[in-house]
């Protein structure tokens, strides 16, 4: 219904819809009074830009511009206001962390959440099996991050990303795609209101195209830094470029123990954590190549690997991992071996274009290519 006098399009923004279809005493004032509800008083300069640093940074560039204006401040006000709700949403789905005892990581938590509160950027030097490619990102959550933006964390290799988001999720007891997300060529399984965001370091770079400044995020990790490859250079060339107009991300880049002054060097001497790694008895041996007249390396190499479990088969229980160039040296040894080698392994072919999936239990030793 509307009134000639008093029309409703005048006064409707600011009803509330549940007071004006259930109390009565509400319809009869409104329609009464002309200046009912009274008018909410709209906020000030000083308290919208006070609001806004309570804001999700993806908005807070484009709200100090528009608070200038003082005819939009009113539309400006309720835009703060989702902001805001949707900040003490994703800080009411932060998970309960806890650290495996078993990985070295897990005893330098403590010092490494304090150096990420205190520095923009830390390196961490850690050797394989030190944890911290798991654990960075739950020590980030505990430190306060992922609220105000994501915390991204950056993998070389696309099945790497995928596994890494898993473990996560499995560890701090949330499923992936919510809470942990990821996101890989072709294939995103990640949600805005994610607090982690598993991906390719050629993913992160992309999104500089149209997010200059990575305003989504509040933290980045690049993984695997000493690997050098172009995306993971271009990416530290164009984070540092960034860094003094983002005072607030903070950029964590972990690295085995190889060139790690020189990491500190580019970020202007940024501090440097060592995590050593788990270590167990290794024995070396050499077998030498069959000499042959044929001169198909490929084929001398596949000869070798299936002499070789033929005497691991002889040992005790226990798992073979090979490692091969690419994809086609993979798929010819498995057939081979498949055709050739011991009935009792089982084999497993592992190469960056396959789909994730868990490996089936089985009791006989497993190769993996």
């Amino acid at each position: 219904c509307v009134d000639s006098e008093f029309p409703l399009s005048s006064r409707f923004s600011l009803l509330s819809w549940m007071n004006f279809y259930s109390d009565p005493t509400y319809r009869m004032n409104f329609y009464s009074d002309p200046t009912y509800p009274p008018t909410m008083p709209s906020p000030s300069y000083k308290e919208l830009e006070d609001q806004i640093d309570e804001c999700m940074l993806a908005d807070r560039f484009r709200m100090r511009h528009e608070i200038k204006k003082k005819k939009e401040r009113g539309k400006l006000a309720g835009a703060v206001e989702r902001s805001r709700r949707l900040v003490a949403e994703r800080r009411s789905k932060i998970p309960e962390v806890t650290y495996p005892e078993a990985l070295p990581v897990s005893k330098s938590a403590p010092e490494l959440l304090k150096a990420i509160q205190d520095n923009q950027v830390v390196i961490v030097a850690g050797e394989t099996g030190s944890g911290k490619t798991t654990q960075l990102p739950k020590i980030c959550l505990e430190a306060g991050r992922g609220v105000f933006g994501l915390i991204g964390h950056t993998q070389p290799r696309r099945v790497a990303a995928r596994t890494i988001a898993h473990r996560l999720a499995e560890e701090l007891k949330v499923s992936v795609g919510d809470e942990v997300g990821f996101q890989v060529r072709f294939q995103d399984q990640s949600k805005p209101s994610s607090l982690i965001k598993v991906m390719t370091d050629g993913v992160l770079l992309a999104e500089t195209q149209n997010d200059r400044f990575l305003e989504r995020y509040d933290t980045i990790i690049i993984d695997e830094a000493h690997e050098r490859s172009l995306n993971i250079d271009f990416l530290l060339g164009y984070l540092k470029r960034i860094l003094p107009k983002r005072p607030d991300l903070r950029l964590i880049i972990t690295s085995a123990t190889i060139d790690v002054d020189r990491f500190s060097k580019h970020f202007s001497g940024a501090p440097v954590f060592e995590v050593s790694g788990r270590t167990y008895p290794v024995d070396v041996q050499y077998r030498p190549l069959e000499d042959t007249l044929s001169d198909d390396q490929d084929d001398l190499t596949i000869r070798a690997i299936i002499n070789t479990l033929a005497e691991i088969d002889s040992m005790p229980k226990g798992d073979v991992l090979i490692f091969l160039p690419g994809e086609r040296e993979i798929r010819e040894t498995a057939r081979e071996i498949k055709r050739k080698g011991s009935a009792g392994f089982e084999v497993l072919p592992l190469y960056s274009r396959q789909c994730c999936g868990n490996f089936a239990d089985s009791t006989r030793g497993q190769v993996c290519d």
